[in-house]
């Protein structure tokens, strides 16, 4: 868990750690990853400061997909990923809240995923989905 004042990406954001900035406004930052998956793989940031994607404001995360789809548009990505991850088991590195947008040129570059999906007890399920819904 990073603070603050040692969060790599608020440096990034202050200026005081040089980044390719591609998009900035009042609330995100938006730059290109310096160990890219594939060509144009970028970083969109909320400037808030926070962990995990429950730790920032609503009204911080507004602008966040209207500018992956601008950078999707600016490298001319026909296929790509949008990642974000929460958490040490969910691969997040830095504990700042960032959105990977990943292009996927061909089967070689880009993120490679696997899919290990579980078997559904439709009573569990229905039972989760329950609980969830109540919840919201």
């Amino acid at each position: 868990m990073s603070s603050l004042a040692s969060c790599i990406f608020c440096k990034i954001i202050k200026g005081d750690i040089p980044s390719f900035k591609l998009y900035e406004s009042e609330k995100v930052f938006a730059f290109l990853d310096i160990n890219p998956l594939s060509k144009g793989h970028a970083l969109v940031i909320p400037k808030h400061h926070g962990e995990k994607i429950t730790d920032i404001p609503d009204d911080m995360l507004s602008e966040i997909l209207p500018v992956v789809k601008k950078l999707v548009k600016a490298t001319g990505a026909e296929n790509y990923n949008v990642l974000q991850n929460n958490g040490r088991l969910a691969h997040q590195e830095v504990d700042h809240v960032h959105f990977h947008m990943i292009p996927k040129p061909n089967q070689t570059e880009g993120l490679s995923i696997g899919w290990p999906q579980q078997k559904t007890d439709m009573d569990k399920l229905k039972a989760l989905f329950e609980d969830i819904k109540s919840k919201m």
